[in-house]
């Protein structure tokens, strides 16, 4: 069919069958060259769809900065995660996410539940082997292991965060909500830090101002006034005797703490063997007087662990105040 004849067909379609005369048509050199072929449509198609899916998952990616300032990107949110830090395992599961962790390290042992995921051992000493078998999207781990660039050379993300601070456990609680797409995060971390106000709240005045030696592990080492736990005793209004120019967990003289010669003693059960035999400690105020709490195996880890349950660390140790402190009722 010519030009014409087709314009004319297609208004008489438009017009109830009513023929109208159409110019000429144009001669071949000025007419639009002819439409593609299917054939040659094809990779035009092809490229087309290429591009919008490349935007689509681009737009559903996930970026996270860690605490090396590496910036993460993930097409999606993560659903296998292998955890190196308890701390960060159980972050994750206060947000509602511990379905997706499909490895721990073997110290990574709350909420019961991760103990039946597969160990991959420690942060410093990880099973790469076993890690990659699990096929994770995202290994959580710490500034300080040594796994991340193994396992980024093999083509595994990795994310390393290492809470230290109160700041620092609201700052990662926010990034893992970021990047398990957890909209409550906020609102988990507000209710943790007024718990924390609240255990405060609870110490009568008199109790105030015990001088304390946290000992997080023998050596000894304590917990300073800049560690999370140093700030944890600020809040409830006691004073460490260790200070933050000797950084947040020292390794201490055993003299430095006689000479300190604190009020009250917090120290887990692993470290508490031989306390009173310790050279010069028997002149400790803490220890002439039994003003030491003793916590088990289960309530250490909690305490020295920067994450989720640092309220109810904080409430071990107001408690421990209220029961032992000098200026405590009998």
């Amino acid at each position: 069919m010519t030009c014409a004849g087709l314009f004319q067909q297609i208004r008489h379609w438009l017009e109830g069958g009513v023929p109208v005369r159409f110019a000429p048509c144009p001669p071949p050199a000025l007419r639009a060259p002819p439409l593609p072929t299917q054939n040659a449509l094809a990779p035009r198609l092809l490229l087309a769809l290429l591009l919008a899916f490349s935007l689509l998952e681009a737009a559903h990616a996930l970026q996270v900065t860690d605490d090396r300032g590496v910036t993460v990107t993930l097409p999606a949110a993560p659903q296998r995660i292998v955890s190196l830090l308890p701390s960060l395992t159980e972050t994750v599961c206060e947000l509602g996410q511990c379905h997706r962790l499909v490895g721990v390290d073997r110290y990574s042992n709350f909420p019961a539940s991760v103990q039946k995921l597969p160990q991959v051992g420690g942060g410093l000493d990880p099973n790469i082997e076993r890690i990659v078998a699990l096929q994770p999207d995202v290994v959580l781990m710490a500034t300080s292991s040594r796994a991340g660039d193994r396992l980024q050379a093999l083509g595994i993300k990795v994310i390393a965060l290492e809470p230290k601070r109160h700041a620092d456990v609201q700052r990662v609680m926010l990034k893992l909500g970021q990047l398990l797409e957890v909209q409550d995060a906020a609102r988990i971390w507000r209710a943790i830090d007024a718990a924390v106000s609240a255990a405060a709240q609870s110490l009568p005045a008199s109790v105030r101002n015990t001088k304390v030696y946290f000992e997080v592990n023998q050596g000894p080492y304590a917990a300073g006034e800049s560690s999370f736990i140093g700030e944890t005793l600020a809040r409830l209004g006691a004073k460490n005797i260790v200070p933050s120019n000797l950084g947040p967990f020292p390794k201490l003289n055993p003299e430095y703490i006689v000479r300190a010669n604190p009020d009250l003693i917090m120290i887990g059960q692993r470290s508490a063997d031989g306390l009173m035999a310790r050279p010069g400690w028997q002149s400790i105020r803490a220890l002439r007087e039994q003003r030491v709490c003793i916590f088990p195996a289960d309530q250490s880890d909690m305490l020295v662990r920067p994450g989720p349950r640092m309220a109810e660390g904080a409430r071990l140790m107001a408690q421990c105040l209220i029961a032992k402190a000098p200026g405590a009722k009998p």
